[in-house]
């Protein structure tokens, strides 16, 4: 495993971390078996991960991870956020100081903590001025309960205000060579700022494995028919194209396609950090071994 520094924090990330939305509820991405998701965290720890997201929008995930971790949460960097809350089949922005509180103190219970490593706002609040919730969260910071403050998917014209007041430690946004754009403009920003940077979506969903011949038939509910808007119609076909240069760039350079997709984000200066989600021991296994392929990034920048 290949280690950046995480902006000016002082932490060492892991290039390749896992995202756990999977590991949710019977919504979204569908439902992980415990063992499976426990299996999936150990095989990531024993491949020298240590970054591990997660959401309490992701369901019963955090609680799950909580039970995973409870003998191994120093070896962990735990990622979660704030501001997404759940009403009835809809999903509210809330980020007053009081909701935001209560997110986290759920939190460091599913989690079986004391304190976050990186606590993210997931989305803004267009009711709540961000200057107001980042004064929240320095406060939380300064109580321990926080270790660094970072922000998700955040509009390109805010970013750098945020930014700029020196209380961010790291950015996270959607970046794949399916979608580069939004996320090379939010690194380009981060990368103004030496802050770190953690890709999301480095896979499209899983899109950019390969194993997608044909428009997949996912159930109503999960995120794939939403999320990541390239499994249905033109963007589909729009994504093959870009699935079959991966493919040939893969093969050209003896890596799997899977492995070159997450180099191609590595390779971007600023990155510090590509988060996969993963199901099961094999594929976390597999998404890690991308980190093996050494520094020569030119072969997977284009």
């Amino acid at each position: 495993m290949q280690y950046r520094a995480l902006g000016n924090t002082g932490l060492n990330v892991s290039v390749i971390g896992l995202g756990t939305w999977a590991f949710g509820s019977t919504t979204d991405w569908g439902n992980t078996d415990f063992l499976d998701a426990q299996e999936t965290v150990y095989a990531a720890l024993d491949a020298g991960i240590n970054l591990i997201d997660t959401a309490p929008i992701y369901g019963e995930s955090e609680p799950v991870l909580g039970r995973i971790l409870k003998n191994k949460r120093q070896q962990v960097l735990l990622a979660t956020k704030c501001g997404l809350v759940k009403n009835g089949s809809w999903t509210d922005h809330d980020l007053r100081p009081q909701t935001l509180l209560a997110q986290l103190e759920n939190s460091l219970k599913n989690l079986n903590t004391d304190y976050i490593d990186l606590y993210f706002i997931h989305y803004l609040d267009p009711n709540v001025p961000w200057q107001e919730v980042l004064q929240t969260l320095a406060r939380l910071q300064t109580q321990g309960k926080i270790r660094h403050i970072g922000v998700c998917n955040i509009p390109p014209e805010i970013l750098p205000k945020m930014l700029a007041t020196g209380l961010i430690a790291c950015v996270q946004e959607e970046l794949s060579y399916v979608h580069p754009a939004k996320g090379l403009t939010a690194l380009e920003i981060a990368r103004t700022y030496q802050t770190g940077f953690i890709s999301y979506g480095s896979l499209c969903g899983g899109i950019l494995s390969g194993k997608y011949q044909k428009e997949p038939n996912f159930r109503r509910a999960d995120a794939r028919n939403y999320f990541y808007k390239c499994y249905r119609g033109e963007p589909f076909q729009q994504a093959q194209k870009q699935v079959a240069h991966v493919q040939e760039k893969a093969a050209q350079y003896g890596v799997s396609t899977v492995q070159w997709a997450l180099q191609w984000v590595l390779a971007q200066p600023g990155v510090t950090c590509a988060l996969t989600g993963a199901r099961s021991a094999l594929q976390i296994t597999q998404n890690a071994r991308a980190a093996e392929l050494g520094a020569n990034y030119a072969n997977y920048r284009n």
